[in-house]
């Protein structure tokens, strides 16, 4: 049956954060990525309105043209790969909230988790990858930054770079019925959902400090491109300001800075408790010189080596997974205290 433009535009607008037009168009992948991600945070959503009439002309395509692009190659696509590293990351930061707690997450979850979103954006439309090729990439890289949470970078970089040198059209598959997509898709959401939820509702101290954690380790990330830090803050408020446009509240600024600056004293604050127990980690005082840090790190890594303490093997392990997340801790540079602060972004807005 043949997709109206009317139909699309109407579930776009109706439902579009949750993929309604998509599941309407067939485009299962793209469906089930807006309803993981809201629509692309609401900014993907709004850049399909453009986008709409040329997904319903591929989806009311007759399947012997889409066969005619069976074995060709894709052409390379910008957007596609950044869309690919930004899901990556978001899975992995995700996947970092509800699973850290998990024996070997570094090695298998980690990078499990960073390789399926980039395969779901690689998988969007008439395109696909190499499913083996992209999470062996992840899994690859994911050793060599064992334990630290900046690894979801690289990992999503590695599976979206090996994703785009894969890339090709889909083969053509028969037509399901609309009870079994949804049961698919179902299980895909709350295979994403689930653990999420689960440790929000039954460990909600432990999930806020995974939060705060991770929201640390990726703010400080930009800590060495403060442009690209001021950057990535304008886009999470640029739905405040499309609403301040919108309804013309001149209070609403003063709120919102307000409310802001509560959620970075709130990881500020993990963050400081975090050094703490790091400087404990290590014996070593507060004002200890790097020098001084990573001399102690030096020395307890070969006390508590595994390969050191056979005997004692789980012991030596969680002391050398400790020693590690400490060194790291302290050897990020610490922030001054607002060096964050949105006051200055949108201050004259």
């Amino acid at each position: 049956m043949a997709k109206g433009l009317l139909v699309t535009y109407a579930l776009w607008a109706v439902g579009g954060p949750a993929g309604l037009h998509h599941l309407y168009l067939g485009r299962d992948t793209h469906a089930l990525l807006w309803m993981l991600t809201l629509g692309g945070g609401g900014l993907g959503w709004l850049w399909e309105f453009w986008k709409l009439p040329s997904f319903v002309a591929q989806a009311n395509r007759p399947q012997r043209q889409r066969q005619s692009s069976v074995g060709r190659t894709p052409p390379l696509s910008f957007i596609r790969f950044v869309a690919q590293v930004i899901v990556g990351i978001y899975f992995g930061l995700v996947a970092l909230i509800s699973l850290s707690f998990m024996a070997n997450f570094y090695i298998v979850g980690l990078p499990l988790a960073v390789g399926l979103g980039v395969l779901l954006v690689a998988a969007v439309g008439n395109q696909t990858s190499d499913f083996k090729n992209t999470l062996g990439a992840a899994f690859l890289i994911s050793p060599i930054f064992y334990g630290r949470p900046v690894a979801i970078l690289p990992i999503s970089l590695a599976a979206s770079i090996t994703a785009q040198k894969h890339r090709r059209y889909k083969t053509s598959v028969g037509s399901e019925t609309l009870s079994v997509r949804l049961y698919r898709l179902g299980l895909a959401y709350l295979a994403f959902t689930g653990p999420l939820a689960y440790s929000t509702f039954c460990n909600t101290a432990a999930t806020l400090s995974y939060v705060a954690e991770t929201l640390g380790s990726f703010l400080s990330w930009f800590s060495f491109f403060p442009l690209l830090g001021r950057i990535t803050e304008s886009v999470f408020l640029l739905p405040y300001r499309i609403w301040r446009l919108l309804v013309g509240d001149p209070g609403f600024s003063n709120n919102s800075f307000r409310e802001w600056e509560k959620l970075y004293e709130f990881v500020n604050s993990f963050q400081d408790e975090k050094r703490q127990l790091a400087y404990q980690v290590l014996s070593v005082s507060e004002g200890a010189t790097n020098e001084e840090i990573h001399r102690r790190y030096r020395e307890l890594v070969k006390i508590w080596h595994p390969d050191h303490n056979r005997h004692q093997t789980e012991e030596a392990q969680r002391h050398f997974l400790e020693i590690q997340a400490a060194y790291e801790a302290l050897s990020q540079p610490r922030k001054p205290k607002g060096s964050w602060s949105l006051w200055p972004l949108l201050i004259d807005h």
